[in-house]
């Protein structure tokens, strides 16, 4: 793990023990990887949100280190397979961390990129706040295409998922987005609903298009 180390040194030693284990034998991530909360760390990572809403929790963070420990261990299709089957079998905070260590996949090839946007769009498709966030805040959102990445902001508009967190906000805002964020405050103020502030930043992008009458934020 990069930056301050959030685990403690027997957490840390408990899951070098596991990440070795995976190595020599990558299929026993299986069983390894839901034991992860019990026998390595639970709770609050860095971000301090205990839901794993606005990053990811001790789990989390040791579930990734595994989750790197099979890229590592096997060719790009078949680790692929490997974290796909993690995410289709796992309950809501094992997918969490798989979405979470998606990027660490090999992106450059065809077949695995379209696992991870699958995945994503597996998620994005959930009322589930914390995946829809660990879909949106993944670097690998850098493999979905314009229109899918832009879905993904419209549905963390509409669950409540803060924009900040959305990998790639910062250089792939267009007016197309844009105009959906204007769409979408527009109908809630007519609705007589808030509207996300979250929705002024992208739309002061673009000073020079109005859009719609200022809505009302809330």
């Amino acid at each position: 793990m990069s930056g301050s180390e959030p685990l403690d040194d027997k957490a840390r030693s408990v899951l070098a023990s596991l990440c070795a284990q995976v190595a020599e034998r990558p299929s026993r991530v299986a069983v390894l990887f839901p034991a992860v909360g019990r026998r390595v760390a639970r709770g609050p990572g860095p971000s301090g949100d205990p839901t794993g809403t606005l990053g990811p929790t001790l789990e989390d963070l040791a579930r990734i280190e595994l989750l790197r420990t099979v890229v590592e261990s096997l060719p790009p299709r078949d680790a692929a397979t490997e974290v796909t089957d993690l995410y289709e079998y796992g309950d809501a905070d094992e997918k969490r961390a798989v979405l979470h260590g998606l990027h660490l996949l090999d992106g450059a090839v065809p077949d695995v990129a379209g696992t991870v946007r699958n995945l994503l769009a597996d998620a994005l498709r959930t009322n589930d706040t914390r995946l829809i966030a660990a879909a949106a805040a993944s670097p690998a959102q850098s493999l979905s295409d314009d229109h899918a990445w832009r879905q993904t902001v419209l549905k963390c508009l509409f669950v409540g998922v803060p924009l900040r967190l959305v990998a790639g906000l910062d250089t792939r805002v267009d007016l197309e987005l844009a105009r959906m964020c204007a769409d979408f405050a527009h109908e809630r103020s007519a609705a007589g609903r808030s509207v996300p502030a979250d929705t002024r930043p992208v739309l002061d992008r673009f000073p020079e298009h109005p859009f719609h009458e200022r809505p009302q934020e809330g």
